[in-house]
């Protein structure tokens, strides 16, 4: 049985391996944006949108 919080709702289980193709993402992202989707309480799909910019 997961674990539940104080109100009864079983909470979500964690993994490493979201979080670090996040930071690996952002860290490779020069300029744009990141975004993450999200399904009871699970990433499901990260979006990232890069962009140029010139001088």
């Amino acid at each position: 049985m997961p674990p539940s919080s104080p109100t009864g709702a079983a909470e979500p289980v964690r993994s490493p391996i979201p979080l670090s193709a996040i930071a690996d993402t952002i860290s490779r992202l020069r300029f744009g944006a990141v975004t993450l989707t999200v399904h009871d309480g699970r990433l499901v799909q990260m979006d990232v949108t890069e962009r140029q910019r010139f001088s």
